[in-house]
């Protein structure tokens, strides 16, 4: 999504079953004292915390009554090493912006996961000895926050290196067993077929380990998608890939089975309104689906203009919406009526102030910003001479009007 790891120690825990879901009460740093039912997490939205003018979360549960959020992404160190950061820069060790995120949706009765991996950027998997150090550094993500869910993003370039999927693989298993009642999801690239080739040894790899999460889900989308009946027919192709590769039934698979969708426009120019979101809902509730989410929060508002210049944005959708539009469908999965009107209204955040012009000839780091055709850019790695925009895989992110 572009959208955009000490020694094991869980916190003490007690596993609670009621009306089919699994809790975890636990003691922890983070002050958290109870979970949510696992239908809130396997319906939480990506909100980059950190990144992508974050939204704010409270604003967001008044107006659709959404209970979970799933923040993304946790990485390793962009100059090395094996512990957590916040994409690659902010370690979470000395955290305190995401913890007071994550306190502020606690205190409103919600809670979170924590996404970790994503697309580009070093993943732990890559970076971490094998799967015990890798499990050790997500362990120290999941006692800081007290987490009760965790998701696994394995894409590109991560799930192209087999090593680094075996650690991811064999971190998630550990994690699953030191860790009673938490709530494991995996996410994939989707393709016409369910997932391609490394999407489907990934899941070889699982049935390797003897690895069962609570869902595989695949991101029907940046893959040549039209609308939501090319996304549900991927949905159909991957329960038959998951029924032949675990030897389930096809109720089976479709229980262990996980949309994550892109609203509005997505990288590569393809574009899913809310018609398409209701469509596929409707698929993964009908069939009985174990997870609806989407990427992202962040863009689920409506540009300025509406259409952002026929441009994909990481702020905004590039489709005529109100705010959190997208996030009503999974309050819906999570099986709550949203409000039909917003308790408080969330103004439309006025621009922000412009940073220095873009240069041709200037050469950028990653983390330097600039402004080009009233946006603000943020570099993701070194770039000379490469306009802000101009390629939905360069190297600029955009941090919206300016």
């Amino acid at each position: 999504m572009t959208r955009l790891r000490a020694c094991l120690g869980a916190a003490a825990a007690v596993t609670l079953a009621a009306a089919g879901t699994t809790a975890l009460v636990s003691s922890n740093a983070s002050g958290a004292t109870s979970a949510l039912s696992n239908r809130w997490y396997a319906a939480a939205p990506y909100l980059m915390p950190l990144d992508n003018d974050p939204p704010d979360p409270a604003a967001i549960m008044d107006a659709t009554g959404l209970k979970a959020f799933q923040l993304a992404f946790v990485l390793a160190p962009n100059g090395g090493g094996c512990s957590p950061t916040w994409g690659g820069t902010a370690p979470v060790s000395s955290d305190t912006a995401v913890q007071s995120m994550i306190s502020t949706i606690r205190a409103k009765g919600g809670d979170v996961s924590v996404s970790i991996g994503g697309y580009g950027g070093t993943k732990l998997g890559q970076a971490c000895a094998d799967a015990a150090s890798t499990a050790a550094a997500y362990q120290q993500v999941i006692t800081k926050y007290g987490l009760h869910a965790i998701d696994f993003d394995l894409e590109e370039p991560e799930y192209e290196n087999s090593a680094a999927i075996k650690n991811e693989i064999g971190a998630a298993k550990i994690l699953q067993q030191n860790n009673p009642g938490l709530y494991v999801s995996v996410t994939t690239a989707g393709t016409a077929d369910g997932t391609g080739w490394f999407g489907k040894q990934m899941l070889l790899e699982a049935k390797s380990q003897g690895f069962t999460p609570n869902n595989f889900s695949i991101m029907p989308f940046d893959g040549g998608f039209n609308g939501a009946a090319s996304q549900t027919g991927a949905l159909t192709n991957f329960n038959s890939i998951l029924q032949s590769t675990f030897g389930w039934d096809q109720a089976t698979a479709y229980a262990h089975e996980g949309f994550s969708g892109m609203n509005g426009r997505s990288d590569t120019g393809e574009y899913f309104t809310q018609a398409d979101f209701q469509t596929v809902l409707d698929y993964a509730t009908s069939h009985n689906m174990d997870r609806f989410t989407f990427w992202s929060l962040n863009r689920d508002r409506q540009c300025s203009p509406p259409d952002n210049g026929g441009r994909t944005s990481g702020t905004c959708s590039s489709v005529t919406q109100n705010s959190w539009d997208f996030a009503k469908y999974s309050v819906r999965f999570a099986g709550v009526t949203p409000p039909t009107t917003t308790p408080t209204p969330t103004p439309t955040p006025t621009p922000t102030s412009c940073k220095p012009a873009w240069s041709s000839t200037a050469v950028y780091t990653q983390g330097n910003e600039v402004s080009y055709n009233q946006h603000n850019w943020k570099a993701k790695w070194w770039t000379q001479n490469e306009v802000p925009g101009a390629s939905e895989w360069g190297p600029w992110q955009d941090e919206g009007a300016c």
